[in-house]
């Protein structure tokens, strides 16, 4: 550990400048949402009681890309490559030389962006039955030279850049903008700018009931234990998509959310679900698995978390997803534990159960690798987790896209942080979409898996349908 303490120190330290703090990180955002390829990892701060740190970035120096066979780099329009090797091998291939850490930050510059979930067809033998009808990348990282990191724990905030940038027209233009109320402009200037119509189901309650009964099937037949089967939601919609997040992180603040521009749409994500994440070659994974609405009468609600938190069926849901993902995390970690199990968290939609796993990085190993090694989650896959992912082709009829896949961070100090991308909606050309699914297993009710499925996502188009519509 002193040897790998002496090499990090030998590192090049980023630049760290204090900025101002605001409560809210959406006042930073008002000022980078019109630049190139803004992103924003939103831990729901001040509203979510789970999250610390927001990341927030703009103007990427370039972009990684993945779409089937072919992986490509570019920057401003111009490709760089053009691979066919596995997208993960060409990130490796293009991370920058590392940084040495910011003291009490997560983030150094960095990638940020997302793996989607149909990004495990290049990662392992899938079947490919569903419809692909978003035109979006499997996977999109953009590298960033700057991020502003604000800590709501300390109350503190500061930009982040990489040692080779002049970081002062940066300082200087987010400075000008003191003392005003950035958020407030930006909103006026976008004042509807923003249409999204009616959401619909692509399937009917008969057929997702049918294909439920499908599932038990194979679970009768011994095919696996659990499979997590979604439907989705789609709508019309035109305009700027950041006024749907910034509307939607207000409904349901959640600690591992998210708003990704992109070239051809927009990655909207609520979750309340880390994947994966590494700092200090500390691996970390918090899966959920259980689930109960929230009631609006305070009697009626202790008693729903109180009932989900004794509930033997999503305690033993939970405890095969912790299974499957000590095995996955134990592909690169040593010492997997298991410090916490069934630990009740309270949304402003549903209560979950929520387990932690941890593992300490192989000497060796790197952030990629473990996720590489656990990707997609098994939270929302079922178990054994390639069988799962075989029946959830077969019975959903289109790909999940983004759906179920990560966004996060690649901080060039090594760490990692990723979320599970539920409660996640996609844009994409005149086009809204949004999922909501859950864990069959045995003894699932079909009717209350269905109304599940609804009661994770109805706030999400509720919101947008009312603010919106």
């Amino acid at each position: 550990m002193r040897n790998e303490s002496r090499f990090f120190s030998m590192r090049p330290s980023p630049q760290v400048i204090p900025l101002p703090y605001y409560t809210d990180s959406a006042h930073w955002f008002a000022l980078l949402a019109e630049a190139p390829s803004p992103a924003w990892l939103d831990s729901g701060h001040p509203g979510s009681q789970y999250g610390r740190f927001d990341i927030l970035a703009a103007q990427p120096s370039f972009q990684i890309s993945a779409r089937g066979r072919q992986t490509r780099v570019e920057a401003s329009g111009e490709t760089l490559e053009l691979s066919g090797d596995n997208p993960l091998s060409v990130v490796r291939r293009w991370q920058r030389p590392p940084l040495g850490s910011a003291p009490g930050l997560p983030f150094v510059p960095g990638a940020i962006g997302y793996f989607g979930y149909d990004l495990a067809r290049r990662l392992e033998q899938l079947p490919s039955q569903a419809e692909a009808d978003i035109d979006l990348p499997d996977l999109w990282l953009a590298f960033y030279d700057w991020a502003i990191v604000q800590d709501h724990h300390t109350e503190q905030a500061f930009l982040v850049g990489r040692p080779e940038v002049n970081l002062e027209p940066v300082q200087a233009q987010l400075l000008g903008q003191h003392g005003t109320d950035p958020l407030k402009q930006f909103l006026d200037n976008t004042h509807n700018l923003l249409k999204v119509e009616d959401f619909y189901p692509e399937i009917s309650r008969k057929t997702y009931l049918e294909r439920l009964a499908h599932i038990q099937r194979y679970i009768e037949a011994g095919d696996c234990y659990q499979v997590n089967f979604a439907q989705r939601f789609s709508a019309e919609f035109k305009g700027n998509l950041a006024l749907g997040f910034l509307a939607l992180r207000q409904a349901l603040p959640s600690p591992f959310s998210g708003y990704l521009s992109l070239p051809r749409g927009a990655v909207i994500s609520l979750s309340p679900e880390r994947f994966v994440s590494v700092r200090e070659g500390r691996a970390e994974t918090k899966p959920i698995k259980g689930t109960a609405p929230r009631r609006a009468d305070p009697e009626e609600d202790r008693a729903e978390g109180e009932a989900l938190a004794r509930s033997l069926k999503n305690r033993a849901e939970n405890l095969m997803i912790v299974d499957l993902l000590r095995n996955d995390l134990s592909k690169t970690c040593d010492r997997v534990e298991v410090p916490q199990l069934f630990e009740l968290q309270s949304f402003a939609n549903v209560h979950h159960l929520v387990s932690t796993v941890t593992g300490d990085l192989r000497p060796g190993a790197t952030a990629l690798d473990l996720l590489e090694g656990s990707f997609p989650g098994g939270s929302i896959t079922g178990a054994p987790k390639i069988r799962a992912m075989e029946i959830i082709e077969e019975l959903e009829p289109s790909r999940r896209s983004v759906y179920c896949g990560s966004l996060g961070y690649l901080s060039a100090d090594g760490g990692m942080d990723t979320n599970i991308a539920i409660r996640t909606l996609v844009g994409n050309g005149d086009r809204l979409h949004c999922w909501g699914g859950g864990g069959i297993v045995a003894d699932s009710e079909p009717a209350d898996e269905y109304e599940e499925s609804w009661n994770k996502v109805r706030v999400l188009m509720e919101t947008l349908q009312r603010t919106f519509g």
